[in-house]
């Protein structure tokens, strides 16, 4: 049976970027390069795929497989837990859109994570995209787009595309949300005394060690629905990478909900005529984007999450 064609992600579908993609596959005018950047690697993939079935599978010509497990569709990914794609990863995949077609007019490349290649692999990536191979597109999918060469990023058709704004279901995590906001209530009733403020203290200690257990259970959970939906034969260096490039995905997203959650609590004190608390607020929000920029060396999130609030426990009782 000849599958379907691949849906667009439902955030994107009949957004202005996708309606411009759609008629530049109808006029065969879409770029041999295209960067796809956003916030959420899982949508960008979605995205590709369904790029690649409208390029591999046009009208009155489809084929009986999907984007993803198209003989002509290749994909590169970044490997080992640290998360590279090495100069050997690009070498194989030139190779392969080097060669004719296996049984359609096109070949579509997808490179996820294409800001993790290493010098070697960009370099050798770049002389590509100067010189594309027939018939051949190349989708390259970002979230930190500004990490690639911009000597690549000046030869690609760029695309922007925002996560939607919807609320992490991992277990655990609205009452983690729930007891931090009674955190901050604590911090700014005013007159903490010695004791409640060690007590407030411990409470930093045990949101940070609840943190980490929520983050570790959906990072597992979300892996093996991702596994279940992957090609088989992939490396377990693939799915290392993969796993930790999930967690790290799924962390920025609990983080973006702690900036939400503090700059809501802002807000209602505002409302209140708290005049410190807009103060409280910019300051915690600093310490915040501090705490990301320690991840994104590779810092312990525990350490990180736990130097936030402590933070955050100084600037909401001082104000």
């Amino acid at each position: 049976m000849t599958p379907a064609a691949t849906p667009w992600p439902p955030a994107l579908a009949g957004s202005p970027a996708v309606a411009v993609i759609e008629r530049a596959i109808a006029r065969q005018r879409l770029s041999h390069s295209v960067l796809l950047q956003g916030d959420d690697p899982g949508t960008l993939a979605e995205l590709a795929y369904a790029i690649a079935d409208r390029l591999l599978n046009p009208p009155g010509a489809r084929s009986a497989y999907d984007a993803e497990h198209h003989p002509d569709c290749f994909s590169v990914r970044p490997v080992s837990k640290m998360r590279m794609i090495r100069a050997d990863e690009i070498r194989a995949l030139i190779a392969q859109v080097q060669v004719s077609p296996a049984i359609g007019a096109r070949k579509v490349a997808v490179l996820h994570e294409a800001d993790r290649m290493n010098a070697s692999a960009a370099n050798i990536f770049l002389k590509t995209l100067e010189e594309p191979p027939a018939d051949t597109t190349l989708l390259l999918l970002s979230t930190r787009p500004h990490a690639l060469l911009p000597t690549i990023r000046s030869r690609v058709l760029q695309f922007r595309f925002p996560a939607a704004v919807t609320p992490t279901a991992a277990e655990g995590w609205s009452d983690w949300l729930a007891d931090y906001r009674g955190w901050l209530e604590r911090l700014t009733a005013g007159g903490l005394e010695a004791r409640a403020a060690a007590a407030e203290v411990i409470t930093v200690y045990g949101l940070t060690a609840r943190f980490s257990l929520i983050l570790e259970r959906a990072t597992t959970a979300a892996h093996e629905v991702q596994k279940a939906a992957l090609p088989e034969g992939l490396e377990d260096e693939v799915l290392d990478a993969m796993e930790v490039g999930l967690a790290a995905s799924l962390r920025a997203r609990l983080l973006g909900e702690i900036e939400r959650a503090t700059r809501d609590f802002a807000r209602a004190r505002a409302d209140a005529a708290d005049p410190a608390s807009g103060r409280a607020f910019s300051g915690a929000i600093a310490d915040l984007e501090h705490a990301a920029g320690l991840l994104r060396l590779n810092l312990n999130e525990s350490a990180a999450l736990e130097d936030f609030l402590l933070a955050s426990l100084r600037r909401w009782t001082r104000r």
